[in-house]
Parts: structure tokens; C-alpha cells; sequence
């Protein structure tokens, strides 16, 4: 099992309108991906920011492909993003899973 990670920052202001965005966008689309198996949207104030932080959970880098395109290390945006980010990162982050403890 693999694990990707996305990385956005907000204004705190917006921080609950994005994460409604998030959800009916990004998260959809991770969920509605065949080899998809959870997505986690965590979120962290600090200031006058919200970072996000999405963790989904995939089958296979072939699985990711399904979603992601081709470069599964470019990070996936939509036109709306550029209304709530405070910048568009490139890239996402692949992890293992090695070891689950229920």
C-alpha cells in the first residue's frame, strides 16, 4: 500500500470554505479512483494560515497514475485552487506503508 501526500496552505479565513471545496472536488475525485483506499484531509491553524494536509491512501502507483496522470509527482490542481492556495506546490510526496499496527 502506498500513501500520497498533498501539502496546501489557505488564509484562515477561507480555511472552511476550502475544506468544503476540497471535499466536494479533490476528495471525490481520490475517492472515485478505482485502487483508492481512504482519504484523510487534516488541517493545522498557525496564524493567520490553515495548512492542509491530504493523506490518501492507493493500491498501487499504477492506482495513483489512474488519478494523478502520468507525473504522479505533480501535484494535481483545479481552477478554483487559485482562488483559496496561497501558492500552487509543485509536487506531492509518495510514502510505503511498511508496517500497520490496528
Amino acid at each position: 500500500m502506498l500513501a500520497l501526500l498533498w501539502h496546501g496552505i489557505t488564509s484562515r479565513k477561507k480555511s472552511d470554505q476550502y475544506l468544503e471545496y476540497l471535499k466536494e472536488k479533490g476528495v471525490k475525485d481520490h475517492v472515485g479512483t478505482v485502487g483508492t483506499k481512504g482519504v484523510y484531509v487534516l488541517r493545522r491553524i498557525e496564524g493567520d494560515k490553515a495548512h492542509f494536509l491530504i493523506i490518501s491512501l492507493w493500491n498501487s502507483f499504477s492506482s495513483i497514475g489512474k488519478f494523478a496522470g502520468k507525473d504522479i509527482d505533480r501535484a494535481v490542481y483545479y481552477p478554483q485552487d487559485k482562488d483559496y492556495l496561497l501558492e500552487l506546490e509543485p509536487s506531492v510526496q509518495h510514502y510505503e506503508r511498511l508496517h500497520r499496527q490496528p
